[in-house]
């Protein structure tokens, strides 16, 4: 499969370099832009791009004006980076119909490992691949099924969904509104306690691997393999 190409903005070239670096190791091309006149240059000049990683705070246009270009005509996931760790600036980003929010500092890996869960998301990532795999789980999600160490089991839709978004995000913290806006979607406005019910009956129908989705206090979940 070709290599994809990731889109990199930051006024910074040290992070632009340590973003890049990361995910040329994964295997990606990387385009670079310091600031949103030039990123919006390249994003219209270049075809195929997968995804734009983009800082909020840049000179000549901001990362807030450059997403909304971008929705303007495309779906392209977009992850933000931003300094500020600001509830508001986080609720609007994903307003603009950001995919996901990372405040700096960050780790290049967990940047990275977002990146790949997007784009399976999204189907850039093994679109030949049906199946997600991991501890023992397996998933076919065309044929909208579970197996357990080779055993069947029975999931509901939100289980299913839910299983399927630990799995891809294995190893990744988290928060239960994140859980919310990827599995239930932005428009739910119910309770995020919810996830709460969801996880312990999805823990229950997978046995001894249910021990698999360690709880992170006071933020939500994760799946430890």
């Amino acid at each position: 499969m070709d290599r994809l190409k990731i889109l990199v903005v930051d006024d910074e070239a040290r992070m632009r370099k340590l973003v890049k670096d990361f995910l040329i190791k994964d295997n990606f091309d990387v385009l670079e832009a310091a600031d949103g006149v030039e990123a919006l240059d390249l994003f219209y000049a270049q075809k195929e791009i997968a995804l734009v990683i983009l800082d909020v705070m840049m000179p000549r246009m901001d990362g807030w004006e450059v997403c909304r270009e971008i929705r303007a005509c495309s779906r392209v996931p977009v992850i933000m980076l931003t300094a500020r760790a600001d509830e508001k600036d986080e609720l609007q980003g994903f307003g603009l119909g950001v995919d996901e929010y990372i405040s700096k500092p960050f780790s290049p890996k967990i940047l990275v490992a977002r990146v790949e869960a997007i784009l399976r998301r999204t189907n850039h990532l093994g679109e030949e691949e049906k199946k997600l795999e991991a501890g023992g789980i397996v998933i076919d999600r065309a044929a909208h099924s579970v197996t357990i160490d080779g055993k069947s089991v029975d999931l509901s839709y939100k289980e299913f969904e839910l299983l399927t978004y630990f799995v891809e995000n294995k190893e990744i913290a988290l928060s239960r509104e994140k859980i919310l806006n990827n599995v239930w979607n932005y428009d739910y406005f119910g309770d995020a306690r919810t996830i709460d019910t969801h996880v312990k009956k999805l823990r229950s129908k997978m046995g001894e691997k249910g021990d698999l989705i360690k709880t992170i206090w006071g933020m939500g979940y994760k799946l430890q393999i």
